[in-house]
This record gives structure tokens, sequence and C-alpha cells, in this order.
């Protein structure tokens, strides 16, 4: 109850699924933990839905632009979702779950209890081996394994975190001066940026969410130590707009993203999240900056894998 809209079939309602086992997943379209996830989710939907499983996916919305349900339909048709999607653009499923996560597993049993919960990546074949367990049946695990944007992160060489740019939530911002919270100023890159510090060149708007570009040639730079870099971008009401990508001052050649070709250029094109750099040769760490040729960019969150 308190679905705002539904994909992939019509409203559904506890009554109607007693006597299956539920698989509820949390998420959000630009998260980067979801899109990992999402090969494992996609795979026991349709491995297991002929033995009783029905997945259903709740997209709670993160970020504003993420209210928009054809991103959300966009999102689901992209990344081959068949299962029943609940819109919960008001919060009312996550609050009655009181659920906290994106992505957020819940396994509910033929009687509509919650047998097991599990917040984040990983844990893949237990969580398989529970969804086994309240069907009634006993198989090998399904084999999975994600590409583009939804490849499983590089974790031993991974030492750069999440991090947001508007002010409630932002952090590790090296642009002298510091930020103007929510008013259109000149900032410039240091000189140096240390590892995991972001900073902005050109004129900008630091919101609550997000940072805004307010004229053309508007700049991002960020230290990181990842082998793939990745940016939630939205074009806000102004349309495509194209950007530019440089690795340590230079096209990223081999070790551009999905979203950028060999010599950095790419398109904004639609809120999501932009795989802008994956390291062709081995894990360093590399300073990318993001150029936007028109005004009006809008970027949330740097997340890396």
């Amino acid at each position: 109850d308190g679905a705002t809209a539904w994909l992939n079939s019509g409203p559904l309602a506890p009554a109607g699924l007693r006597g299956s086992v539920v698989l509820v997943d949390f998420w959000t379209l630009t998260c980067i933990n979801w899109l990992r996830q999402e090969p494992w989710v996609r795979a026991w939907s349709q491995a297991y839905r002929d033995d009783g499983l029905v997945v259903i996916g709740v997209h709670t919305p993160e970020f504003g632009f993420e209210h928009d349900v054809d991103l959300v339909r966009r999102a689901t048709a992209e990344r081959g979702i068949d299962y029943p999607v609940a819109v919960d653009n008001d919060y009312a499923v996550w609050s009655a779950f009181s659920n906290h996560y994106w992505p957020a597993l819940y396994f509910v049993d033929r009687d509509g209890v919650i047998r097991d919960t599990h917040f984040g990546e990983g844990r893949y074949e237990q969580s398989e081996r529970e969804l086994q367990r309240l069907l009634g049946i006993d198989r090998e695990p399904v084999a999975v394994r994600g590409t583009g944007a939804e490849a499983e992160a590089d974790w031993p060489n991974l030492r750069s975190p999440e991090t947001y740019l508007g002010f409630v939530r932002g952090g590790q911002f090296a642009s002298p001066g510091g930020a103007a919270v929510d008013g259109a100023r000149d900032y410039r890159l240091p000189e140096r940026l240390r590892t995991n510090q972001w900073a902005l060149d050109g004129e900008w708007t630091v919101g609550r969410e997000n940072v805004v570009a307010e004229r053309a040639g508007g700049s991002i730079a960020f230290r990181f130590s990842a082998r793939d870099a990745h940016l939630v971008l939205s074009p806000g009401a102004r349309g495509p707009i194209p950007f530019r990508v440089l690795v340590d001052g230079e096209a990223p050649g081999p070790s551009h993203g999905v979203d950028v070709d060999e010599e950095g250029n790419g398109l904004l094109a639609d809120g999501r999240m932009y795989q802008l750099v994956r390291q062709a040769d081995g894990v360093s760490e590399r300073t990318l900056e993001i150029t936007f040729l028109e005004p009006g960019a809008e970027a949330y969150c740097f997340t890396f894998g």
C-alpha cells in the first residue's frame, strides 16, 4: 500500500501474494551498490519464479530528480527488469518497512512473514540459499557475472568513498575559500588536490543535494584511487549537455568509462549515474576532471568501484 505507481504489473496486495515466497528489493536508479547487486536479483527472479518466487522491486528515490517515473521506467527497461516494480515516491513503502538502505532485501515466506534481511551488496550465495530454503528446494546456485556498470567493484584496490556534493552531506571540498551555500559564485581549483578531495572551477551554485553549473565551462575535479569513477548527474531543465573528461590532464584513452569515449567526450542526456573512468592498466591514484560545455548541469554524488 502507498505506492504511487506500478511498473510491469498492476498493484499487488499482501492477500494476493500469500502462498508465494516474496523477495522485496528496495532500490534507487542512481545507486552504484544496487546496480552491482541487480544481476543477482534478476537471475533469482528468472531462476525461481516457476518455483513460487515473486520478486518485487521498490523504487524509493534518493535525489529529487529520481521522482520522475519515466526515468524509473527507463532504468527498469535498461536493466532488463521484468518483475513488478512499486514506485514509492512518497516513501510510504519505505516507511512501512522501516527501511534505511539502498539496496535492501527482505525475504518473505509463504505466510507473509519476513524471515531474513540483507542490506547492501554481497552475501549472494547465502541469500540464494535462503530463497531456496523458503521455497523448499535444493539446487546449485545460479551463475552470475555483472558487466559494464554492473561489474563487481575491485574491492582490494578501492580506496575512495562515496562522496556527496551538496552542502547537507558534502565533505572533502577543496576549492579555496570554501563553499557559498545556496548562492552562485566563482570557484577555482586548488594548486593540488589530496586523495579523495574534490573542487569546483567556474561559476557554480552549491545546493542542498547538488552543485549546479551556472555557466558553460564549469568543471569538477576529484583525486581518486579506484578502478572505476562514477558521477550522478542530471541535465535539469536545460536538455542534453555535452561534457569532456580528462584523467591527469589528458584524454582517458582506454581508461574511459562506458559513458565516455576515448577522447573523453560524453553527453548528459538524462538523470542517472554516469561511469566516467574504468582504469584499463591496473589501479593507480588519478585526478579526474569533468567540464560541462553548456550551463545547467547538476552533479550530486561521486561513487567508485
